[in-house]
């Protein structure tokens, strides 16, 4: 099961009642974050959730509203006696920019590793997650994220058995491993049958509609999509700006045949987005307006 909170709503700066936009996965013990705008300590506080088992941190971009909480939630994580490295993911310059918001957070008692991005598609395999970073169309530069979890075929004892592999090396032939027993070489592809669907959550806020974010969302299972303005008149905006429109994000989900999408990252001057929700699903039926601590479980599908 993957556990999937949309910590915030709020675009550019936090309102009463809507903190900065942020997401937060679990997984199997280990959470992800992605981006820490001024409050993201106090969106997880909300909901319930621990900061200590926060393993990994995306950045989508250094504008403040995405990474100005950073050193509060730092130094909170090593309160909560944290000593586990903790992984943070970002755009080229990452390590200079956490280096310079550590000022203020000197020590830690864990170490922090930093993964700078640098081309338009990267994938990076840590703790049970597959994450996909694809850059997007943004002033700066910026980032979506797709997070996957995968799912191994099924074991097939009868063709272990047929094949006359000993029971001991069962379990790693199933974990991915080529075993030798009494001299023979023995490997997954004997016994494990074809990948089947696991679990995709595509994040993306702050960029223009473009080809490649309906790619990294094909078949996702959740699209969470930043819909800077509802309002009909507010297109001008988004392109001067470069950011996306209610509609916009629509089109991306119908195109990327996602199950569901929610939208995020609202502008402060949006101040009721269920109300421009009706051209969003003439466009796209399975669409919400996102709202702070939104929250789903997601599942792997029955064989």
């Amino acid at each position: 099961m993957l556990d999937v909170c949309l910590l915030g709503t709020s675009g550019m700066m936090p309102l009463p009642g809507r903190w900065l936009t942020s997401l937060m996965t679990r997984y199997n013990g280990s959470s992800l974050l992605i981006d820490c705008g001024e409050g993201t300590q106090v969106a997880i506080k909300e909901k319930g959730w621990s900061f200590k088992p926060i393993d990994i941190l995306c950045i989508t971009h250094f504008h403040a509203d995405h990474i100005s909480g950073l050193p509060g939630l730092l130094l909170t994580m090593g309160n909560a006696d944290r000593t586990e490295p903790l992984t943070i993911i970002g755009p080229k310059g990452l390590a200079k920019v956490v280096s310079s918001l550590r000022v203020i957070a000197p020590e830690l008692p864990f170490e922090i590793k930093c993964i700078e991005l640098e081309n338009q598609q990267e994938r990076i395999e840590i703790n049970g997650y597959v994450i996909d970073a694809f850059k997007v169309n943004h002033a700066v530069t910026c980032y979506g994220y797709s997070i996957s979890i995968m799912r191994i075929g099924r074991f097939n004892v009868e063709a272990a058995i047929e094949k006359g592999i000993p029971k001991n090396c069962w379990n790693r032939l199933q974990h991915g491993q080529e075993v030798e027993a009494d001299g023979i070489v023995y490997t997954p592809d004997m016994v494990m049958g074809a990948a089947r669907k696991g679990i995709k959550v595509t994040y993306c806020t702050d960029s223009r509609p473009i080809d490649r974010i309906a790619q990294n969302a094909a078949d996702a299972d959740l699209f969470i999509c930043e819909g800077m303005y509802g309002e009909q008149d507010k297109d001008g905006n988004a392109r001067k700006y470069k950011h996306m429109t209610f509609v916009e994000a629509a089109q991306l989900a119908r195109e990327a045949k996602v199950k569901e999408m929610w939208l995020t990252h609202y502008s402060p001057s949006l101040v009721r987005p269920k109300e421009y929700m009706k051209s969003v699903t003439d466009i796209f039926p399975d669409a919400k307006a996102g709202k702070d601590g939104m929250t789903v479980e997601l599942g792997f599908e029955e064989d």
